[in-house]
């Protein structure tokens, strides 16, 4: 048995590349331990988070459709993670379970590489789910609206929600100085946004990450737009949470050569240190 495992815990995961990631950053670290995806539908979450506070787990990530759910699920949770009301990232602590976001870390790191200040810039978050809270953290000092296909999610989130049916948000996405995508939009396909939406002059960072670029990300480099994608992202907030479970500094070099060759230079954009 393998003396550490760290879990993903989602719904619909097959795609994740963690596993890759962290797998790679385990074996560099000379580290004995495995990352696993556990796909886990939120009936079944509470069961999962109580496994894993028994040896051999050291800790998890969590991702859709889990981050705001899982919080009452745990012992503490550490600034970013209780400011933002939402988890990516649990560490073990003896029988304790501590959560943190490192998505939080991942943007303001996004933020900077796409040359965003966030202090009065205007922003859109395209989402109202745990990805969407951390943008709003990450995004504090800033004048952020949301969009939410279920507004009724979006309470606590601190800026302007409107509804996806609503088309004043396109209109703000037009002149934004920053838009996200914190949706899943872009996974199999989908423009989350007619390409002549894009922002006139400001940045675009899109947290999904797919072979080759979402339609997002291809369309607003087409227009020269500055872009930061969700390859860049998933490597800041990884190397974020191997430092978590660890206690290390992550192996960033390994970490990079995990992901696919076309995304390997987009992640070095990131300042990771």
């Amino acid at each position: 048995m393998a003396t550490g495992i760290v879990a993903l815990l989602g719904q619909g995961i097959a795609y994740s590349a963690s596993l890759a990631l962290q797998s790679a950053a385990f074996a560099a670290a000379d580290l004995d331990w495995r990352y696993e995806l556990v796909d886990v539908p939120p009936s079944e979450l509470a069961a999962a988070v109580e496994h894993l506070r028994q040896d051999p787990y050291r800790g998890a990530n969590v991702t859709i459709p889990h981050k705001v759910a899982v919080l009452p699920m745990l012992n503490a949770l550490e600034a970013d993670a209780r400011r933002a009301g939402a988890v990516n990232t649990i560490r073990r602590e003896g029988g304790r379970l501590i959560g943190s976001n490192t998505d939080v870390t991942g943007l303001r790191a996004a933020l900077g590489a796409a040359g965003v200040e966030a202090t009065g810039a205007a922003a859109v978050v395209l989402g109202a789910g745990g990805a969407a809270r951390a943008c709003g953290l990450a995004l504090s000092g800033a004048g952020v609206t949301f969009v939410a296909r279920e507004p009724s999610r979006a309470v606590g989130l601190p800026g302007t929600v409107l509804s996806w049916g609503d088309p004043t948000w396109q209109a703000l996405a037009r002149r934004a100085d920053v838009l996200i995508n914190a949706t899943p939009l872009g996974r199999q396909g989908e423009m989350p946004i007619r390409p002549g939406g894009l922002p006139l002059s400001g940045a675009v960072i899109d947290l999904v990450y797919v072979a080759g670029g979402t339609p997002l990300v291809r369309s607003s480099r087409r227009l020269g737009l500055r872009c930061v994608d969700g390859w860049s992202i998933l490597l800041a907030q990884g190397a974020a949470a191997f430092q978590a479970w660890t206690g290390r500094e992550a192996p960033l070099s390994a970490m990079r050569a995990a992901l696919p060759p076309g995304a390997i230079a987009a992640a070095g954009e990131l300042d990771l240190q």
